[in-house]
């Protein structure tokens, strides 16, 4: 059972939660810096105020499916050598090519850049990036940014953060990431968990609580309380992964003995520090979670937060699968060729008859976990057939002592299928399903299309969330939806031991080492960013797209698995820019973008066919004039966007087309807007729930510079309809930096730091 508790709150003792209002003597200033949250950033905070933070962080981190971007972006900015260890991955494409090089071409430019600049290169099938960062990097007390929205290591204490490229960028420079200070949340854990009961069911049970009202959106988890000292090492990993789901900014976890063990595990013992939070901590609401009563799980299509218990949807198939269909039919209203029948998967027994099933990655690969999976396999003692049961340890060392364990060859005998450390089924570029098929995974999303279907191509397939456990239970009772508490075991896990050798044998260490001298090798996929112009005197935008879902992931503005074999190439990858939600955006960009080169190189008479719409508002400004001060781009508009991924092009793809402002009620997740920001595109917001904007329409916006140049925080509009009409619209600018003011004016972060030099 999960239970929010709102307002602000003690946690006295690590026992009781205690209203602030009926915490009579207790001071609320010194509870705020009694928090692990507090210490932690108090201690990397270089700004004059705990208010306004300004952060240097200890580790970075950037995996393939970012880090040629993020290094194009530092060296146009500047980068010598890396200021503190820089871990570059390949966890995300290693297997993803599309045809040709490019892979290899990619991996060739990060070892090499690595060389040059003193960082850390993993090679393919290693390790995924969370993992790696565990085992050899992350230390108690301290804070890494990584190029993934699921960095979480805050079972280690660490605070770290996921963020979009050119935030990684900045800390490559040495410059501080900017943030105020966040509100914290404590989740308070009692009891233990049930055998049956996994990381993930506890995951999607504090995400079905507080995604959808915003509980923890930014502000940071601590985990606390006496249930902590219940759970193994993995089993927090599993759940602090998954918190990325929650919207929260970040995690963080006290400190014991089985964190102490872990570091001395993997001979780090100096990375060790004791946390705890003090007598009397004061937190900014509370959710309180009874381990005992958790149950297992399902994270129903098309989000973690769809999440109910997993005994319901089998005792109901018919109710929730009618329910899913109904919610595609939302999700697809731009696909309308696409029809979604899941209730076909419920069988003559009444049982749903799942069609594939994958334990992945970050939130899955762990030892715990497999040896779990086996254990069930055991039990049930039965063969797959050919129903496909996907594992992926996440790290090499796992996969040594799962094998040396012998939990591999059972798994193996048994039907199981072991792969190497890939993210691959996350994002759609491994294991992807066949049309209309079900399928259920152990790894950290189910967006719509992110198992890698494609549903402009008439194809579609569904993914659900769940535990391990009772994914094996399920794999192993011919495919029919099962869970684990129908076959329980009680699992005495092998002692784990650490081979540092294989790191140590294969992983490239520059850190400290840099060898300025080093040619970056450069494949032939491989283009740097365009040159971006700075913000103009006005815009006059056309509305490429309107997007009014509640909430869009950046999935949807930009998909990952096929597509993402394209992200070296900034133009290439652009072409793929909201296909699965708005096929038409792309060609609505590129036909505004016609018309801003045109203004750049001067040609008057096509120009002045896109300012005609400016007369029916009452510009009367020559065609010259306008040239010189008036840029020409597109704009889109969606209720809130950002939810999910970190990755940067979903912001950048829309700048290379052209984009140059978005419209929201709200951005999801701070690392979209930061996004947006860094890449030079206003992040306008606009309080009306249902604005009434076109796509095709345009927006004039007279002396926008003079505004962000002033720090005005209301712009006024003026929406050209296509019938001529024209009518005002109020934007807000609210929460700009001084460091996102100059990156705005510059143009791009880019060209902020080239002005700097």
């Amino acid at each position: 059972m999960v239970t929010l508790h709102e307002g602000k709150h003690f946690i006295i003792n690590n026992e009781t939660i205690v209203p602030e209002q009926e915490a009579a003597g207790f001071s609320s200033e010194e509870g705020k810096k009694q928090t692990l949250t507090y210490q932690v950033l108090e201690n990397h905070n270089h700004g004059d105020s705990m208010e306004h933070l300004e952060i240097k962080f200890d580790s970075m981190g950037v995996y393939d499916n970012t880090y040629v971007g993020i290094l194009q972006t530092a060296y146009a900015s500047g980068l010598k050598e890396f200021p503190m260890p820089c871990v570059f991955t390949n966890c995300h494409n290693c297997l993803c090519a599309v045809g040709g090089t490019i892979n290899t071409d990619v991996h060739k430019y990060a070892e090499s850049a690595c060389r040059k600049s003193g960082g850390i290169f993993v090679p393919p099938h290693e390790a995924v990036i969370h993992q790696y960062m565990r085992e050899m990097i992350v230390k108690s007390g301290d804070m890494s940014i990584v190029s993934d929205s699921h960095t979480r290591y805050g079972t280690q204490g660490s605070l770290s953060i996921g963020e979009g490229g050119p935030e990684l960028a900045k800390a490559m420079l040495g410059k501080y990431y900017e943030i105020d200070y966040p509100e914290v949340i404590a989740v308070f854990l009692t009891g233990s968990p049930k055998p049956w009961v996994g990381p993930m069911d506890v995951a999607l049970s504090i995400i079905g609580k507080v995604f959808k009202n915003n509980f923890v959106k930014n502000k940071v988890l601590e985990f606390i309380g006496p249930g902590v000292s219940s759970l193994s090492m993995d089993f927090r990993n599993g759940i602090d992964t998954m918190t990325t789901e929650s919207a929260c900014l970040s995690s963080i976890w006290m400190t014991d003995k089985k964190v102490q063990e872990y570091f001395e595990i993997h001979k780090r013992p100096e990375a060790f520090k004791p946390m705890h939070q003090g007598d009397a901590a004061w937190y900014d609401g509370v959710v309180e979670v009874n381990l005992d009563t958790i149950v297992p799980m399902i994270a129903l299509p098309f989000h973690p937060s769809n999440a109910y218990p997993l005994a319901d949807v089998i005792a109901d198939p018919e109710k929730y699968l009618a329910m899913t269909e109904k919610e595609a039919e939302r999700v697809f209203e731009n696909n309308k060729d696409i029809h979604l029948d899941l209730r076909s998967k419920i069988h003559e027994n009444g049982r749903i008859k799942v069609d594939q099933a994958a334990i992945a990655g970050c939130a899955a690969g762990s030892f715990e976990n497999i040896c779990v999976v086996d254990e069930i396999a055991k039990k049930m003692n039965r063969g797959l057939g050919t129903f496909p049961l996907n594992i992926y340890p996440a790290s090499q060392p796992i996969m040594y002592e799962l094998n040396k364990a012998g939990v591999l060859n059972d798994l193996m005998g048994y039907g199981a299928r072991i792969k190497t450390a890939f993210c691959g089924p996350c994002f759609g570029a491994s294991d992807a399903p066949g049309n209309n098929d079900f399928c259920i995974r152990h790894s950290t999303r189910n967006f719509p299309n992110r198992e890698g279907s494609s549903p402009a191509n008439g194809q579609i397939a569904s993914v659900a969330l769940m535990d391990s456990r009772s994914i094996a239970a399920t794999a192993f009772n011919g495919g029919y939806l099962t869970s684990a508490e129908e076959f329980p075991v009680e699992v005495e896990i092998p002692a784990y031991e650490f081979n540092k050798q294989i790191y140590d044998n294969i992983v490239y260490n520059g850190y400290g080492k840099a060898q300025p001298d080093t040619e970056i090798i450069y494949g032939p996929s491989i283009k740097d960013w365009p040159k971006m112009e700075a913000l103009t005197e006005n815009l006059l935008l056309q509305v490429a797209s309107v997007i009014r879902d509640e909430v869009t992931t950046t999935d949807e503005l930009i998909p990952s698995g096929e597509t993402a074999s394209y992200r070296s190439n900034p133009y290439k990858i652009s072409e793929y820019t909201l296909i699965r939600k708005d096929p038409e955006y792309v060609g609505r960009a590129k036909a505004a973008q016609v018309y801003e080169k045109a203004r750049l190189a001067g040609d008057k008479k096509k120009t002045a066919e896109f300012y005609q719409v400016l007369k029916n508002a009452g510009v009367d400004t020559p065609v010259e004039e306008l040239m010189e001060t008036t840029g020409i781009g597109s704009v889109l508009y969606a209720k809130r966007p950002g939810d999910g991924s970190a990755r940067e092009y979903a912001a950048s793809c829309q700048k290379v087309l052209g984009g140059l402002a978005n419209i929201c009620i709200e951005y999801a997740t701070k690392r979209y807007r930061s996004n947006c920001v860094n890449w030079g595109m206003l992040p306008f917001t606009c309080p009306e729930k249902e604005i009434c904007l076109e796509a095709g329409e345009y927006i004039y916006l007279p002396g926008i510079r003079r505004a962000v140049e002033e720090r005005r925080e209301t712009i006024c509009a003026s929406v050209i309809g296509q019938d001529g009409s024209v009518r005002q619209l109020e934007l807000e600018l609210k929460g700009v930096t001084e460091a996102e003011r100059k990156v705005l004016l510059a143009g791009s972060l880019i060209n902020s730091y080239r002005e700097e030099k």
